[in-house]
Order: structure tokens, then C-alpha cells, then sequence
């Protein structure tokens, strides 16, 4: 077991602690030892460095999980610049949105990938280069930057418009991989399967906390699920983290006994566990410890739930993770009593430095930390209510923002709605999140259409399946010939959502 080690370090270095089988990376090309592992980081550091970039620059990676994408969320940094790491799943507008909107100078990513982006997609001062020309004999040595130094930029959707680049600084990820790796206990021993997208932070510190626990990390790119389930059996997993949407699939997939009883352990997040869930997850997995969590990009996790208490407690959040102080805070801003209602307030040295080039989204959202918090500087105010019982556990009681909780994904309403006025099928429109069983919640779209609905329709759902990724895509479509409005004169969101939801 890895020591709890409080001081921040660069991220780029992360230490393997006597790694027993010395694996760190188990992918279709082979295996990386850990000795390998330093050389490759710093080999492509090496090689942004010859790039003549200035410190601080950013640089995108739009790819799946290949070895080099495992390998840039370090060596960028320990080159002195800033990872801005792009969910391959995004179209085109999404990562020309992101790329003009970090300012990236640089863009590496696929041939394949590279030939659907349009003129003007890529900034004319952000180069492209393709994952292959990304070599060099030279090895450059882990940094010594500031802990403090910006290290990435991690882009989530916002409650409105377009998604926001969260700035994480080295020790924001140095303490999160210890954090996990220790509350967790990982292992030399463990094999982490990585099928989350490593521009998910979830994701990304599955890399971190395996190879800060000196254990081996396997990427995954998968269709169904049955391709999870003979990956489990073919690298001999230990560890799986997912989303609630992919336990229902794989709670629905054949799993051979033998296989089944390889997973030691099941970690959640991007959304809650319905004790049925739990429920089943434990049936199938007799021999893995469940670990439900909670996080938000902008302090990466706040709790997590020990697996002696899931049972008793299959509906809570748990307690906070370590190098996080979480809170329960009335309107008031004075701590709110046991079992009271409270905005989650989560602060420590976990809590991002803000929205990239956002003063005023970052001025609403990270604000002081209360007086009477053990911790001072800056806090997350999340949004969300929660209730803290006598027990100590935390407990979700709502969402106070509008936003769209779909397949793990955070996704912006406003987004989704310019997308479908985009094209002119539809005069007006509101996005919304229904609940599903099996996404969480599935976006649903009330519009008014331009012509005949069943016409709009058909052209709209042709349009957005080139324009928007899968986990974007509206489930259903209500057309209406009048949308409401509130008194001020604009679209009723909150009569629409009672109204659907109810």
C-alpha cells in the first residue's frame, strides 16, 4: 500500500511504488515497464520541447486510447506546457470550439480524425501533427515545476452555452492520484481495465492513481459489452470503473463465473447507483468491493462510500475523500444541521483554479470558502443540494442547475438546443433531461417546427447525427404549436420540465 503522501509533486513524475510485476501499461501493442514508461514520457516531452513552444502553451490530443494518449497527460506538462485533452467521441464543431476557445498551438490526433475537421475548424496559429510524428531519441528528465503550475485544461459542459475549460495545476493531480490510489488501497498487484475517456478526469485518474500504486493500467476502447466482459478475462483485471449506463450493460452481458470473480473491485461516479443496482452489481460481483462516488471536474471528488457501508447505505454518498473537507451550507453561508438541506460546498487543495479564460463563470462557481471551514482560500460551491445525516454520510437530494446528466456525461441544454435551431427544422426549442433506466437521463426536445413536424423531425434527426456526438443525440421529440413563456416573455423551462417529468 502506498503511503499518503500530503505534498504535492509534479505530475509528470509520478513515482511507482515497487511495482512486483513492474507493468504499467498493457495494450495492443505489448506491455511498457515502468522503466519504459519514464523513457516514452519523456521522449514525446522531448519532442513538444523542440517544437519552439512557450511555456504555458497549450497542446490538444484528439484520440482514443493509444499509447501516446496515455503518455501526453504527463509529458506535456514535464515540457512546461498544458494538456487540453479532447473526448474522441466530440464532431467537428465541438473540437473547433475547443481549440479556439484554449488557444491550443499545437493539435495531435489521427489521419482519420484530422480529415473530418473543415476549414477554419483548426486556428491558423494551432499546427497539426499526426500521433506518429511524435518521436525522439532524446529523453528529457521529470520537471521541477511549481505544484501550482497549470498542468491541463479539462473541458465539461456548463449549465449554459459552450463547454468550459476546468484548469487543474500539478498538484491538483498528484493529490487526486494519491487520494484515490490510497482510499482504494491499489496495489503493485492490480490491473485496471480503463474503458472511461481519459478526457474525462474520472478516466484520466485511473491512469494517475494505478501508476502512482505502482499498478498496471490496460486502455480500452469498446463497442459492446461483451468486449468488456473478454478484455476482464484477456488481461486479467482486477479493477473496473464505469458509469451507471455501462453497468446496465454489463449487468445485462454474459459473464462466466470465472471471469466475474477476477474484479476485486467496482468504483462509480458520473452519477448515482439505484440500490437495485447495487443490489445486482454485488450479486454478480460476489468477490469486488463497491465503491459509489462523487465528484465534479471542478474539484474532482468530493466523496466516496467504503464498501462495508454500501449495503446499509446503497442510496449515499459517502464521506469525503482524502485531501477533501466537504460541506453541508445554507443560503446563509453557515453550516447546515444534521439531516438539513445544504448546498455541497467541497474545498482543500483538490478544488481547480477555475474556468480557463472565464472570470465571470469562475467568479459564480469558485468562491471563499466559508469562515468556519478548516480549510480557507478557495471553494467549489457546487450547485448541488445534499443532506449530511448523524452518521456523517452525505446524501443527494437534487441538482439545482438545468443541467443534463446523460451516460455520465454533463451535457449544457443550451448547447443542445442551438444545435437543433442551427438548421432551421425547428422556430424554437428546450432541451431537457427525463429519467431512464438505462442513460440516467436521456434528453428530450419540446420545439415548434418550421412547416410539418413529422418532415422537421426526420431532417433534424439526419442533421444532428453528423453534427453531434451519440451521447448528445435527443431520445424523443415533442412538437408543440405553442411553447409557453413566463412572465418575463421567455420559454418556460421550468412549466416544460414539470410538465414531462411529472
Amino acid at each position: 500500500m502506498i503511503s499518503l503522501d500530503p505534498v504535492p509533486h509534479p505530475i509528470d513524475a509520478l513515482p511507482a511504488h515497487g511495482a512486483a510485476a513492474d507493468i504499467a501499461l498493457i495494450d495492443r501493442a505489448g506491455t511498457l515497464s515502468f522503466t519504459e514508461l519514464e523513457a516514452l514520457t519523456g521522449q514525446a516531452a522531448a519532442w513538444l520541447t523542440a517544437r519552439g513552444l512557450a511555456p504555458g502553451d497549450r497542446v490538444a490530443s484528439w484520440l482514443p486510447k493509444t499509447r501516446m494518449a496515455c503518455v501526453l497527460p504527463m509529458a506535456a506538462p514535464r515540457a512546461g506546457l498544458v494538456h487540453v485533452p479532447v473526448n474522441p467521441m466530440l464532431k467537428r464543431g465541438q473540437v473547433a470550439h475547443i481549440l479556439a476557445d484554449s488557444g491550443a498551438s499545437l493539435l495531435i490526433t489521427q489521419s482519420a480524425r484530422a480529415g473530418t475537421l473543415e476549414a477554419g475548424d483548426v486556428p491558423a496559429d494551432c499546427r497539426t501533427v499526426l500521433e506518429d510524428e511524435v518521436t525522439a531519441t532524446d529523453v528529457m528528465p521529470p520537471s521541477v515545476a511549481n505544484p501550482a503550475t497549470l498542468a491541463a485544461i479539462l473541458y465539461t459542459s456548463g449549465s449554459t452555452g459552450r463547454p468550459k475549460g476546468v484548469m487543474l495545476s500539478h498538484a491538483n493531480l498528484w493529490l487526486g492520484a494519491i487520494s484515490v490510489a490510497h482510499y482504494l488501497k491499489l496495489t503493485p498487484a492490480d490491473r485496471v481495465l480503463g474503458v472511461l475517456p481519459l478526457s474525462f478526469d474520472y478516466g484520466q485518474n485511473q491512469l494517475f492513481s494505478t501508476w502512482a500504486a505502482g499498478g498496471g493500467y490496460a486502455p480500452l476502447d469498446y463497442l459492446t459489452a461483451r468486449d468488456v466482459v473478454k478484455a476482464i478475462e484477456r488481461l486479467e483485471a482486477t479493477t473496473l470503473a464505469g458509469v451507471p449506463p455501462l453497468w446496465v450493460q454489463l449487468l445485462e452481458a454474459d459473464w462466466p463465473t470465472e471471469t466475474a470473480a477476477r474484479l476485486k473491485r467496482l468504483t462509480n461516479s458520473g452519477g448515482a447507483l439505484t440500490p437495485r443496482m447495487v443490489r445486482a452489481l454485488r450479486e454478480r460481483f460476489p468477490d469486488a468491493d463497491l465503491y459509489p462516488m462523487y465528484g465534479l471536474t471542478e474539484a474532482f471528488r468530493s466523496t466516496y462510500l467504503d464498501p462495508s457501508l454500501v449495503d446499509a447505505n446503497p442510496d449515499a454518498m459517502g464521506r469525503a475523500i482524502p485531501f477533501a473537507e466537504v460541506m453541508t451550507v445554507r443560503a446563509d453561508g453557515t453550516r447546515a444541521g444534521s439531516g438539513e438541506p445544504g448546498e455541497l460546498v467541497h474545498a482543500g487543495p483538490l478544488v481547480a483554479q477555475g474556468y480557463w479564460r472565464d472570470a465571470e463563470r469562475t467568479a459564480q462557481r469558485f468562491r471563499t470558502a466559508p469562515d468556519w471551514a478548516e480549510s480557507g482560500g478557495m471553494a467549489v460551491w457546487s450547485g448541488d443540494t445534499v443532506v449530511e445525516d448523524a452518521d456523517g454520510l452525505f446524501r443527494f437530494v437534487g441538482r439545482d442547475d438545468e443541467m443534463i446528466k446523460s451516460a455520465g456525461n454533463r451535457i449544457s441544454p443550451t448547447e443542445i438546443e442551438e444545435a437543433v435551431l442551427s438548421g432551421g427544422e425547428a422556430a424554437e426549442a428546450v432541451a431537457l433531461g427525463v429519467a431512464d433506466p438505462r442513460l440516467g437521463q436521456a434528453i428530450l426536445v419540446v420545439a415548434r417546427a418550421v412547416g410539418d413536424a413529422g418532415d422537421a423531425e426526420s431532417a433534424l434527426r439526419e442533421r444532428l447525427r453528423r453534427d453531434l456526438p451519440s451521447f448528445m443525440q435527443p431520445v424523443r421529440y415533442e412538437w408543440r404549436e405553442v411553447l409557453p413563456r413566463n412572465a418575463n416573455g421567455k420559454l418556460d423551462r421550468a412549466a416544460l420540465k414539470a410538465e414531462m417529468t411529472s
